[in-house]
């Protein structure tokens, strides 16, 4: 697929209003040609605190907005998604480096997204409770925080915007979206959609920040609540700067989720889930499979179909059909992959396929890295314990389900996990004793339904409240009890 490259100085919204940052000289570069699709910026203090303002102003209407007509605001933001799709996938892969298929995608879940919220306008109730005197009713009452701020990765640059900004909204909250200076193309174009949904000014506000500016916004008397997906050391400082004014918190940080693949699964398909899980979007996902647990008794035939399969991806520009796999985001992300790639053969294991950057030909113009499978892993090696956040899949051997499940919770991680068995009872068993947030049967450890209640355990989060489904709202309200005496 053909695409006209433009060059346009992207803005921040602030207010309904756009606004340039400081010196917008710096280049978003395409991670699969390294060409400029755009520049931005930084935006500045006087950028923030006008934000910041905004939203806070605007959170004394916007919250008595009845829920139903806010959640009218977010179908025609849903709506208006869908007639620019292929827009919006085209922005995601020239920024982040996803396949075309992978960007639709995308921007097909974050207009459901949009649209889902939009429909719980009209379900955001309180309850009625039992009184033990017959002129007391007893009520609570669902009110937004005030002011949130979301900080969001790059990615998934369009839908883990929409999760955290849909759910806020329709509660009643404003918001501040701090995203990645990697995809702010598919942000800023976000933010049309809303200015063309009939979003209130100030109600949503977008600033192009560094991370470094993101404590002290934490810190502001008027943001009431963080909402944070990205790496662990950086929530760790969202958590402490959260914590000292004792506000509302929550994180969506790392994993290193296994696949168990046990005696009785149906081979093909288990490599299937394997490559999906590993290989999807480059391996740049919290819940791709880092790590695929096999018994014994099939490891061997099933290692030789997974580097079979493996070896038949196609790599390269996302825009170009027939691609499987697309690049690295940036430099710093293929390094990162590459020295845990490299760590592994010095700690005992054996790379069986890929390992390496690829450079000949049109792949000198990218970020790439070969898919790669590493065989002989055991527990302590870093390339079971870290996450790798590329395409990488580490191949360690179970004796048992017993064997395989204490495996798979040997890391500091507990986002996602999934089994291959047609054994109920193992089913059952890694249901209960997998440590992870999300355990799937028979399905990639990735991909997740926006109605369906997402979060992990462990160093994954902080496991207090969800992400998505209804349940993301209990983040984003607090309930006032009431009592009321009849006469």
């Amino acid at each position: 697929m053909s695409v006209t490259q433009t060059q346009e100085t992207l803005k921040q919204y602030i207010n309904g209003e756009w606004i340039a940052p400081t010196d917008a000289s710096t280049p978003v570069i395409n991670p699969a040609t390294k060409e400029v699709i755009a520049y931005t910026g930084q935006g500045s203090d006087e950028d923030i605190t006008r934000a910041i303002e905004a939203a806070h102003a605007a959170s004394f209407t916007w919250k008595k907005t009845a829920s139903p007509q806010r959640g009218a605001y977010l179908k025609a933001a849903g709506a208006i998604l869908l007639e620019r799709k292929q827009e919006f996938a085209i922005s995601i892969v020239r920024e982040m480096g996803k396949t075309y298929a992978e960007a639709m995608k995308e921007v097909e879940f974050s207009a459901g997204i949009l649209q889902f919220y939009g429909e719980e306008g009209r379900r955001l109730t309180g309850k009625v409770i039992a009184s033990d005197m017959p002129n007391i009713q007893i009520e609570t009452k669902p009110e937004p925080l005030g002011v949130v701020l979301a900080v969001t990765p790059w990615n998934f640059p369009l839908s883990i915007p929409c999760w955290k900004s849909a759910p806020a909204l329709v509660s009643g909250n404003t918001v501040l979206l701090k995203t990645s200076s990697e995809t702010p193309q598919t942000a800023a174009k976000l933010m049309e959609v809303f200015e063309e949904a009939g979003l209130p000014a100030g109600v949503i506000n977008h600033l192009m920040v560094p991370g470094r500016k993101v404590s002290s916004i934490v810190e502001h008397e008027h943001v009431q609540a963080v909402s944070f997906t990205g790496s662990n050391a950086v929530g760790e400082k969202i958590h402490e700067a959260a914590s000292r004014k004792q506000k509302r918190v929550h994180l969506e940080m790392g994993g290193k989720n296994p696949l168990l693949v046990m005696e009785d699964a149906d081979i093909t398909e288990a490599v299937d889930l394997a490559v999906k899980g590993g290989f999807g979007q480059a391996g740049q996902a919290c819940t791709a499979t880092g790590r695929v647990i096999v018994h014994e008794s099939i490891k061997d035939d099933f290692l030789h179909k997974l580097v079979e399969e493996t070896e038949k991806m196609t790599i390269g520009n996302g825009m170009e059909d027939g691609i499987t796999m697309g690049p690295q985001v940036n430099q710093q992300e293929l390094d990162s992959t590459l020295e845990l790639i490299n760590s592994a053969p010095k700690e005992g294991a054996q790379i069986v396929t890929g390992g390496s950057q690829l450079t000949e030909d049109e792949y000198a113009y990218g970020f790439y890295v070969a898919p790669t499978v590493i065989d002989g892993v055991t527990r302590d090696m870093r390339i079971a314990q870290e996450e790798v956040f590329g395409p990488v899949i580490a191949v360690m051997t179970a004796t048992s389900i017993d064997d395989a499940i204490e495996l798979a919770n040997a890391t500091d991680y507990g986002l996602t996990a999934s089994i291959c068995t047609k054994n109920i009872d193992y089913m059952t068993q890694a249901f209960n004793d997998i440590e992870a947030g999300l355990v799937k049967a028979n399905m990639p450890t990735t991909g997740t339904f926006f109605q369906a209640p997402f979060g992990g355990y462990k160093a994954s989060g902080l496991g207090t409240f969800k992400e998505l489904g209804r349940e993301a709202l209990d983040f984003y309200n607090q309930y006032k009890t009431r009592y009321i005496k009849a006469y």
